[in-house]
């Protein structure tokens, strides 16, 4: 559990300056204004090796609160490690399997993907590499400290929605597989089904709404049941802009 969290920004700039006050003046503003509440208090339930997800429109606290929690927890950001300059393969620790099997669950499956290094890839897959790295560096021993949280804000913001929602799938087992807590915020809650997260966090008008998800795999009394989600069959195989992903079976007829 964390440590109440609670938010306020003021309307008004920290340094003040003549430009600043002439802005004021132009728009009106009052020269005293209550601070806007992102969070007053709020308690998350976040436990070891979760998954927590913050969704909500642009503006509403969503991301204010993933950094407050990556704080506390001592979370890295995984847009913020520093990538190495050697083919994505080297990059990893672990066997070639081990390395792989990550890799291609964060959509970085093609065989010439993975001899490139980090500045000869596109952005988007800069942006799944960069969530490999973060997981791995969890599970490094060689590091001085090896995170166990890792922060992804805007996550899959850069991808189109179909491999959003495969790379959230993957990231939701990748997480369970190493053990590393993923602290993860989005405008598209589209991916919320697929990445199954522990803790959803929603924020929407000032207001922030905690669900957790029933670990008995039970119906919930939330509006969401995630308990009541089946993985896949993987009977075939889809290719996604070089993720490989199973597609569910069809139920034969009665």
């Amino acid at each position: 559990m964390l440590a109440p969290i609670t938010i306020r920004y003021s309307f008004r700039p920290a340094k003040r300056s003549l430009i600043t006050g002439e802005v004021s003046d132009l728009f009106g503003l009052p020269e005293r204004e209550p601070p806007h509440i992102v969070a007053e208090n709020v308690a998350l339930d976040v436990r070891p090796g979760d998954v927590v997800l913050f969704t909500g429109p642009s503006g509403s606290g969503k991301s204010s609160l993933l950094r407050e929690a990556a704080k506390q927890l001592g979370a890295a950001d995984a847009f913020a490690l520093e990538l190495p300059d050697a083919p994505l393969i080297d990059a990893l620790p672990g066997t070639v399997e081990e390395r792989l099997a990550l890799l291609s669950g964060c959509g970085l499956s093609e065989a010439r993907l993975l001899l490139r290094t980090p500045g000869e890839l596109s952005e988007g897959q800069r942006y799944r590499f960069r969530l490999a790295f973060a997981l791995a560096s969890g599970t490094q021993a060689r590091m001085p400290v090896p995170p166990k949280w890792i922060a992804a804000d805007e996550f899959t913001a850069t991808l189109d929605r179909t491999l959003a929602k495969v790379v959230a799938f993957n990231l939701r087992k990748l997480a369970g597989r190493t053990g590393v807590g993923v602290l993860a915020a989005t405008t598209h809650d589209d991916v919320a089904d697929d990445l199954n997260p522990d803790l959803h966090v929603k924020c929407s008008d000032g207001m922030v709404e905690a669900e957790r998800r029933n670990v008995k795999k039970k119906t919930c009394r939330s509006r969401t049941s995630y308990g009541s989600r089946t993985a896949p069959d993987p009977t075939g195989r889809t290719s996604h802009g070089g993720i490989t992903a199973a597609t569910t079976s069809p139920t034969p007829a009665a």
